[in-house]
């Protein structure tokens, strides 16, 4: 959920203390315009923000929609002093969130040229405090969120491993965690992949691994219950070349934190 708290906070740091470009009188309509092609998204923290200013949301695209130049993505109407005030945040929030979900739906084309099967997960490198709004954009987009924070799934990562060795990691992780949560085990070479099984791993991340090494890890858990999951530098020009490989999740930091922007334009009055 989006509160008032966060909403808060992304207007005192776009209006300031002193703001006296927004202090106009009267009411208005305000409409948020595509300026290029894409798939909507982040309009449930646009909405958020023109709530919390009494702003009134008339229209709004449905998440995981598609837009082409010239689509009204969302429409309000309002004091014009408080539009004007949503605006930036607005748009900013938006074009971020739609550029994701673009780059999602980009990478799931990508992905079934090869697999109707796999799947295209996020990963936990968001922008701190925007985590909600950037993996809501990823499930706009068709994609998985993969774990929304630490609470969601044991990750045993290469720190964990060094600290404690493999098995001795899951053990201790198993003991502690709920009997519900699954358990995953990161490995850096596909000889050990059937070894966190064995160990007790639910799902095996092939990190930084080259596709011929995933086919490897892939087909040495063959005959496991085991989910296999690539990650690891993974670019939109490499998904097709993964997803032949029959890993069941490829795993993409470069959905949230490289993504550009959605260009939109946010403009007041009737058309």
């Amino acid at each position: 959920m989006i509160t008032d708290a966060q909403v808060e906070r992304w207007l005192r740091e776009d209006v300031g203390h002193h703001d006296v470009t927004n202090q106009v009188p009267g009411e208005t309509t305000g409409r948020l315009v595509a300026k290029e092609r894409g798939i909507v998204a982040g309009l449930e923290a646009a909405r958020a923000v023109f709530d919390y200013l009494g702003v009134d949301v008339l229209e709004a695209c449905e998440p995981g929609a598609p837009i082409e130049p010239g689509d009204e993505v969302l429409r309000v109407e309002g004091a014009t002093r408080e539009v004007l005030r949503g605006e930036r945040v607005a748009v900013n929030l938006v074009g971020h969130a739609s550029g994701i979900a673009a780059r999602t739906r980009r990478a799931i084309e990508e992905a079934r040229t090869e697999s109707d099967g796999v799947r295209i997960a996020a990963t936990r490198k968001t922008t701190p405090g925007l985590r909600g709004l950037e993996k809501r954009a990823v499930v706009a987009g068709g994609g998985d969120t993969h774990r929304l924070d630490c609470t969601h799934m044991v990750m045993v990562k290469d720190n964990h491993v060094a600290e404690l060795g493999l098995e001795d990691a899951v053990s201790r992780f198993r003991e502690r965690a709920s009997f519900a949560t699954q358990i995953e085990v990161e490995v850096e070479s596909p000889g050990d992949a059937p070894r966190a099984v064995e160990a007790g791993a639910d799902v095996v991340l092939l990190d930084n691994m080259t596709p011929a090494e995933t086919r490897t890890g892939v087909e040495l858990l063959a005959e496991t219950d085991a989910l296999t999951e690539a990650s690891g530098g993974i670019g939109l020009e490499d998904v097709p070349e993964y997803a032949a490989t029959g890993v069941d999740v490829i795993s993409m930091g470069s959905l949230t934190h490289s993504a550009p922007a959605l260009d939109l334009s946010f403009r007041t009055g009737e058309p």
